[in-house]
C-alpha cells in the first residue's frame, strides 16, 4: 500500500526537511505553462471554457517558445493568478508597467 508522502518525510530529520521543502518551492518556482497549470489542477479543457478557446489551442499555447503578452496574461489570469513582466538587472530589478491591463474602475 502506497504510503503518504508527508508520512514519509516525516521520517528524516528536521534540517533534511527543511531542505526538501526548500527544494521543492525552487522547483515550483520555475514551471513551464503545462507544468503550472497541473500545479493549479486545471484541464486543457477547463482552461479552455474560461478562455473560449478550444482544448487544441491551449496544446499548442504551451508547446510554444513564443507567445504574446496579452495571451500570456490570459492563461495566467484563467488559472487565477496575476502576470508581472519583471526585467532583472545587476543593481536591482524593474517592473515593466506598460502591458499590465488596464485598471478596472
Amino acid at each position: 500500500m502506497a504510503k503518504p508522502f508527508r508520512d514519509l518525510l516525516a521520517r528524516h530529520p528536521q534540517a533534511r526537511q527543511r531542505r526538501i521543502a526548500r527544494r521543492a518551492e525552487a522547483m515550483l518556482a520555475a514551471l513551464e505553462l503545462s507544468d503550472l497549470r497541473r500545479a493549479r489542477r486545471h484541464s486543457q479543457q477547463a482552461l479552455a471554457a474560461a478562455l473560449d478557446s478550444t482544448q487544441s489551442s491551449i496544446s499548442k499555447l504551451e508547446s510554444r517558445t513564443d507567445t504574446t503578452i496579452s495571451t500570456l496574461r490570459d492563461y495566467i489570469e484563467a488559472l487565477g493568478g496575476q502576470l508581472h513582466l519583471i526585467a532583472h538587472f545587476p543593481d536591482g530589478d524593474i517592473r515593466i508597467t506598460q502591458f499590465d491591463p488596464p485598471k478596472r474602475r
